[in-house]
Protein backbone atom coordinates (compact mmCIF):
# COMPACT_ATOMS: atom_id res chain seq x y z
CA UNK A 1 0.00 0.00 0.00
CA UNK A 2 1.91 3.63 -1.12
CA UNK A 3 2.17 5.72 1.72
CA UNK A 4 -1.01 7.69 1.10
CA UNK A 5 -3.15 5.16 0.40
CA UNK A 6 -4.96 4.25 3.69
CA UNK A 7 -8.03 2.74 4.76
CA UNK A 8 -11.00 4.74 4.14
CA UNK A 9 -12.16 6.58 7.53
CA UNK A 10 -14.27 4.25 9.71
CA UNK A 11 -17.78 5.51 11.09
CA UNK A 12 -16.82 8.31 13.03
CA UNK A 13 -18.07 6.62 16.32
CA UNK A 14 -15.02 5.14 16.71
CA UNK A 15 -11.69 6.60 18.36
CA UNK A 16 -9.73 7.31 15.09
CA UNK A 17 -6.63 9.43 15.93
CA UNK A 18 -4.10 7.26 14.31
CA UNK A 19 -6.24 7.05 11.07
CA UNK A 20 -4.60 10.19 9.92
CA UNK A 21 -1.57 8.63 11.13
CA UNK A 22 1.32 7.70 8.39
CA UNK A 23 2.56 4.64 10.06
CA UNK A 24 5.79 2.80 9.23
CA UNK A 25 8.40 0.13 9.11
CA UNK A 26 10.42 0.35 12.53
CA UNK A 27 13.93 0.46 11.88
CA UNK A 28 17.21 0.85 14.06
CA UNK A 29 18.23 4.21 14.52
CA UNK A 30 21.31 3.54 17.65
CA UNK A 31 24.23 2.37 15.15
CA UNK A 32 26.92 3.44 17.51
CA UNK A 33 27.93 3.90 20.97
CA UNK A 34 27.19 7.88 20.95
CA UNK A 35 23.76 7.51 19.12
CA UNK A 36 22.76 6.43 22.58
CA UNK A 37 21.93 9.91 23.77
CA UNK A 38 19.32 10.17 20.73
CA UNK A 39 17.46 7.39 22.24
CA UNK A 40 17.14 8.81 25.94
CA UNK A 41 16.18 12.02 24.72
CA UNK A 42 13.25 10.30 22.01
CA UNK A 43 9.45 10.45 22.46
CA UNK A 44 10.02 6.41 22.01
CA UNK A 45 12.06 5.94 25.39
CA UNK A 46 9.78 8.20 27.27
CA UNK A 47 6.68 6.59 26.15
CA UNK A 48 8.82 3.08 27.11
CA UNK A 49 9.55 3.81 30.54
CA UNK A 50 6.18 5.32 30.80
CA UNK A 51 3.92 2.18 30.23
CA UNK A 52 6.53 -0.07 32.39
CA UNK A 53 6.07 2.49 35.23
CA UNK A 54 2.48 3.18 34.65
CA UNK A 55 1.76 -0.88 34.54
CA UNK A 56 3.81 -1.25 37.40
CA UNK A 57 1.59 1.33 39.57
CA UNK A 58 -1.76 -0.54 37.88
CA UNK A 59 -0.95 -4.14 39.32
CA UNK A 60 0.33 -2.83 42.55
CA UNK A 61 -0.64 -4.76 45.84
CA UNK A 62 -2.12 -6.99 43.53
CA UNK A 63 -2.26 -11.16 43.26
CA UNK A 64 -2.12 -12.60 39.61
CA UNK A 65 -5.67 -14.61 40.64
CA UNK A 66 -7.18 -10.98 41.69
CA UNK A 67 -10.46 -10.19 39.75
CA UNK A 68 -9.74 -7.92 37.00
CA UNK A 69 -11.21 -6.79 33.36
CA UNK A 70 -10.74 -9.14 30.99
CA UNK A 71 -11.28 -7.19 27.43
CA UNK A 72 -11.66 -8.38 23.65
CA UNK A 73 -8.20 -7.40 22.30
CA UNK A 74 -6.51 -8.68 25.53
CA UNK A 75 -8.44 -12.38 24.60
CA UNK A 76 -7.29 -11.98 21.54
CA UNK A 77 -4.01 -11.50 22.15
CA UNK A 78 -3.72 -14.06 24.56
CA UNK A 79 -5.52 -16.66 21.54
CA UNK A 80 -2.10 -14.95 19.66
CA UNK A 81 0.05 -16.25 22.06
CA UNK A 82 -1.91 -20.10 22.31
CA UNK A 83 -0.97 -19.79 18.40
CA UNK A 84 2.67 -19.77 19.02
CA UNK A 85 3.01 -22.19 22.01
CA UNK A 86 1.00 -24.83 19.15
CA UNK A 87 3.24 -23.88 16.57
CA UNK A 88 6.26 -25.41 19.15
CA UNK A 89 4.04 -28.61 19.88
CA UNK A 90 4.15 -28.85 15.97
CA UNK A 91 8.36 -28.24 15.53
CA UNK A 92 9.85 -30.71 18.13
CA UNK A 93 14.24 -30.46 18.25
CA UNK A 94 15.40 -31.95 15.42
CA UNK A 95 18.85 -33.96 16.15
CA UNK A 96 21.88 -32.31 16.31
CA UNK A 97 25.65 -32.61 17.87
CA UNK A 98 25.75 -29.29 19.76
CA UNK A 99 23.13 -29.22 22.47
CA UNK A 100 22.46 -26.00 23.16
CA UNK A 101 20.63 -23.68 20.01
CA UNK A 102 18.30 -26.10 18.60
CA UNK A 103 17.93 -25.40 14.60
CA UNK A 104 14.39 -26.70 15.22
CA UNK A 105 13.41 -22.85 16.14
CA UNK A 106 14.38 -21.56 13.15
CA UNK A 107 11.67 -23.33 10.97
CA UNK A 108 9.38 -22.28 14.36
CA UNK A 109 10.57 -18.88 14.70
CA UNK A 110 10.26 -18.91 10.03
CA UNK A 111 6.64 -19.35 10.56
CA UNK A 112 6.23 -16.35 12.60
CA UNK A 113 8.01 -13.98 10.50
CA UNK A 114 5.51 -15.24 7.30
CA UNK A 115 2.20 -15.30 9.72
CA UNK A 116 3.04 -12.02 12.37
CA UNK A 117 0.73 -9.56 10.09
CA UNK A 118 -2.10 -12.33 9.59
CA UNK A 119 -2.09 -12.39 13.60
CA UNK A 120 -1.44 -9.01 14.43
CA UNK A 121 -4.79 -8.17 12.20
CA UNK A 122 -6.58 -10.68 14.29
CA UNK A 123 -6.02 -8.44 17.39
CA UNK A 124 -6.35 -5.17 16.10
CA UNK A 125 -9.59 -3.45 14.89
CA UNK A 126 -10.83 -3.49 11.49
CA UNK A 127 -10.51 0.43 11.23
CA UNK A 128 -6.60 0.26 12.83
CA UNK A 129 -5.58 -2.28 9.75
CA UNK A 130 -3.18 0.03 8.71
CA UNK A 131 -1.01 0.06 11.48
CA UNK A 132 -0.71 -3.85 11.67
CA UNK A 133 2.55 -3.75 9.42
CA UNK A 134 4.66 -1.14 12.24
CA UNK A 135 3.21 -2.98 15.14
CA UNK A 136 3.75 -6.59 13.83
CA UNK A 137 7.82 -5.48 13.18
CA UNK A 138 7.66 -6.10 17.14
CA UNK A 139 5.89 -8.97 18.14
CA UNK A 140 8.63 -10.67 14.86
CA UNK A 141 11.68 -9.15 17.35
CA UNK A 142 9.81 -10.49 20.81
CA UNK A 143 10.64 -14.17 20.49
CA UNK A 144 14.56 -14.09 20.13
CA UNK A 145 17.12 -14.40 17.39
CA UNK A 146 16.77 -17.03 14.91
CA UNK A 147 20.51 -16.54 13.52
CA UNK A 148 22.20 -16.89 17.06
CA UNK A 149 19.04 -18.91 18.19
CA UNK A 150 19.47 -16.62 21.94
CA UNK A 151 17.05 -14.85 23.61
CA UNK A 152 17.19 -12.10 26.26
CA UNK A 153 15.97 -8.42 27.69
CA UNK A 154 16.24 -6.86 24.71
CA UNK A 155 13.65 -9.18 23.05
CA UNK A 156 11.35 -9.15 26.07
CA UNK A 157 11.93 -5.13 25.99
CA UNK A 158 10.21 -5.40 21.72
CA UNK A 159 7.29 -7.95 23.76
CA UNK A 160 6.40 -4.63 25.72
CA UNK A 161 7.23 -1.90 22.46
CA UNK A 162 4.79 -4.17 20.96
CA UNK A 163 2.33 -4.25 23.62
CA UNK A 164 2.60 -0.17 23.99
CA UNK A 165 1.81 0.19 20.36
CA UNK A 166 -1.25 -1.45 20.99
CA UNK A 167 -2.16 1.09 23.64
CA UNK A 168 -0.88 3.88 21.37
CA UNK A 169 -3.33 2.89 18.32
CA UNK A 170 -6.59 2.90 20.98
CA UNK A 171 -6.46 -1.23 20.26
CA UNK A 172 -5.34 -1.51 24.59
CA UNK A 173 -7.18 1.27 26.99
CA UNK A 174 -6.40 2.41 30.44
CA UNK A 175 -8.73 0.08 32.28
CA UNK A 176 -7.06 -2.80 30.54
CA UNK A 177 -3.97 -2.50 32.61
CA UNK A 178 -4.33 -5.11 34.80
CA UNK A 179 -4.81 -8.18 32.19
CA UNK A 180 -1.91 -6.19 29.89
CA UNK A 181 0.45 -7.70 32.93
CA UNK A 182 -1.61 -10.92 34.90
CA UNK A 183 -2.86 -12.67 31.21
CA UNK A 184 -0.97 -11.07 28.22
CA UNK A 185 2.57 -10.84 29.71
CA UNK A 186 2.48 -13.33 31.66
CA UNK A 187 1.36 -16.02 29.00
CA UNK A 188 3.77 -14.43 26.78
CA UNK A 189 6.49 -15.78 29.43
CA UNK A 190 5.04 -18.71 29.88
CA UNK A 191 5.58 -19.62 26.05
CA UNK A 192 9.04 -17.84 26.24
CA UNK A 193 9.94 -20.50 28.95
CA UNK A 194 8.93 -23.14 26.62
CA UNK A 195 11.21 -21.92 23.83
CA UNK A 196 13.99 -21.53 26.10
CA UNK A 197 13.67 -25.11 27.33
CA UNK A 198 12.52 -26.75 24.28
CA UNK A 199 15.32 -25.58 21.84
CA UNK A 200 17.99 -24.36 24.13
CA UNK A 201 18.27 -21.37 23.69
CA UNK A 202 20.98 -19.33 24.62
CA UNK A 203 21.01 -16.48 26.70
CA UNK A 204 21.74 -13.55 24.86
CA UNK A 205 23.87 -11.03 26.27
CA UNK A 206 24.01 -12.93 29.42
CA UNK A 207 25.71 -11.57 32.60
CA UNK A 208 25.92 -15.15 33.87
CA UNK A 209 26.38 -15.16 37.92
CA UNK A 210 26.20 -11.34 37.94
CA UNK A 211 22.50 -10.94 35.85
CA UNK A 212 19.71 -10.50 37.70
CA UNK A 213 18.38 -13.74 35.39
CA UNK A 214 19.49 -14.77 32.02
CA UNK A 215 16.46 -14.04 29.91
CA UNK A 216 14.02 -11.94 31.54
CA UNK A 217 13.68 -8.83 33.53
CA UNK A 218 10.44 -7.01 33.55
CA UNK A 219 8.22 -9.51 35.60
CA UNK A 220 10.85 -8.82 38.15
CA UNK A 221 9.94 -5.50 38.27
CA UNK A 222 6.15 -5.62 38.00
CA UNK A 223 6.27 -8.59 40.43
CA UNK A 224 7.63 -6.75 42.97
CA UNK A 225 4.99 -4.42 42.73
CA UNK A 226 2.79 -7.13 43.26
CA UNK A 227 4.30 -7.75 46.80
CA UNK A 228 4.45 -3.80 47.77
CA UNK A 229 2.53 -3.98 51.61
CA UNK A 230 2.33 -8.07 51.76
CA UNK A 231 1.09 -8.40 55.06
CA UNK A 232 3.36 -11.24 55.71
CA UNK A 233 5.64 -12.21 52.46
CA UNK A 234 8.97 -10.22 52.76
CA UNK A 235 11.96 -9.97 50.51
CA UNK A 236 13.99 -12.54 52.45
CA UNK A 237 11.06 -14.77 51.56
CA UNK A 238 11.70 -15.68 47.98
CA UNK A 239 14.63 -17.32 48.88
CA UNK A 240 12.66 -20.04 50.73
CA UNK A 241 11.56 -23.01 48.75
CA UNK A 242 8.50 -23.67 51.02
CA UNK A 243 6.56 -19.56 50.49
CA UNK A 244 7.67 -19.75 46.52
CA UNK A 245 5.73 -22.97 46.36
CA UNK A 246 2.90 -21.88 48.27
CA UNK A 247 2.64 -18.70 46.71
CA UNK A 248 4.06 -18.43 43.14
CA UNK A 249 0.30 -18.69 41.54
CA UNK A 250 -0.40 -15.75 42.91
CA UNK A 251 3.03 -13.49 42.46
CA UNK A 252 4.90 -13.68 38.93
CA UNK A 253 8.28 -12.51 41.01
CA UNK A 254 8.04 -15.83 42.53
CA UNK A 255 7.33 -17.97 39.33
CA UNK A 256 10.08 -16.28 37.43
CA UNK A 257 12.31 -17.91 41.07
CA UNK A 258 10.57 -20.98 40.96
CA UNK A 259 11.44 -21.15 37.04
CA UNK A 260 15.43 -20.36 38.24
CA UNK A 261 15.28 -22.97 40.53
CA UNK A 262 14.15 -25.64 38.02
CA UNK A 263 16.66 -24.58 35.33
CA UNK A 264 19.81 -24.10 37.68
CA UNK A 265 21.63 -26.16 39.81
CA UNK A 266 23.72 -25.47 43.15
CA UNK A 267 23.19 -23.04 46.02
CA UNK A 268 20.68 -19.56 44.85
CA UNK A 269 23.75 -17.74 46.26
CA UNK A 270 26.11 -19.11 43.83
CA UNK A 271 24.04 -19.47 40.46
CA UNK A 272 21.82 -15.76 41.14
CA UNK A 273 23.71 -13.97 43.02
CA UNK A 274 21.76 -10.70 41.98
CA UNK A 275 18.76 -12.13 43.26
CA UNK A 276 20.54 -13.19 46.65
CA UNK A 277 21.55 -9.99 47.60
CA UNK A 278 18.48 -8.43 46.82
CA UNK A 279 16.63 -10.98 49.01
CA UNK A 280 18.73 -8.72 51.82
CA UNK A 281 16.34 -5.55 50.85
CA UNK A 282 14.17 -4.80 53.85
CA UNK A 283 11.12 -3.70 52.20
CA UNK A 284 9.22 -4.91 48.15
CA UNK A 285 8.88 -0.81 47.57
CA UNK A 286 12.85 -0.66 47.91
CA UNK A 287 13.43 -3.95 45.63
CA UNK A 288 10.35 -2.21 43.05
CA UNK A 289 12.37 1.23 43.12
CA UNK A 290 16.17 -0.93 42.79
CA UNK A 291 14.99 -2.79 40.22
CA UNK A 292 13.47 0.27 38.17
CA UNK A 293 17.15 2.22 38.61
CA UNK A 294 18.57 -1.07 37.95
CA UNK A 295 16.12 -2.00 34.55
CA UNK A 296 17.39 1.66 33.33
CA UNK A 297 21.07 1.30 33.47
CA UNK A 298 21.61 -2.68 32.74
CA UNK A 299 19.15 -2.94 29.97
CA UNK A 300 17.79 0.20 28.69
CA UNK A 301 21.52 2.37 28.98
CA UNK A 302 23.19 -0.54 27.49
CA UNK A 303 24.24 -0.61 23.83
CA UNK A 304 24.52 -4.10 23.15
CA UNK A 305 20.69 -3.78 23.98
CA UNK A 306 19.47 -1.07 22.59
CA UNK A 307 21.26 -1.28 19.13
CA UNK A 308 18.58 -3.64 18.23
CA UNK A 309 15.44 -1.96 19.49
CA UNK A 310 13.41 -0.62 16.17
CA UNK A 311 11.64 3.10 15.90
CA UNK A 312 8.44 3.82 13.78
CA UNK A 313 5.78 6.56 14.09
CA UNK A 314 4.77 4.96 16.64
CA UNK A 315 7.66 5.24 19.09
CA UNK A 316 9.68 7.83 17.20
CA UNK A 317 13.38 8.58 17.68
CA UNK A 318 12.66 12.23 17.44
CA UNK A 319 13.13 14.27 21.05
CA UNK A 320 10.30 14.57 23.23
CA UNK A 321 8.50 17.00 21.76
CA UNK A 322 6.76 19.12 25.09
CA UNK A 323 3.10 19.90 25.94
Amino acid sequence: MAEGERQPPPDSSEETPPATQNFIIPKKEIHTVPDMGKWKRSQAYADYIGFILTLNEGVKGKKLTFDYRVSETIEKLVALLDTLDRWIDETPPVDQPSRFGNKAYRTWYAKLDQEAENLVATVVPAHLAAAVPEVAVYLKEAVGNSTRIDYGTGHEAAFAAFLCCLCKIGALRVDDQVAIVFKVFDRYLEVMRKLQKTYRMEPAGSQGVWGLDDFQFLPFIWGSSQLIDHPYLEPRHFVDEKAVNENHKDYMFLECILFITEMKTGPFAEHSNQLWNISAVPSWSKVNQGLIRMYKAECLEKFPVIQHFKFGSLLPIHPVTSG
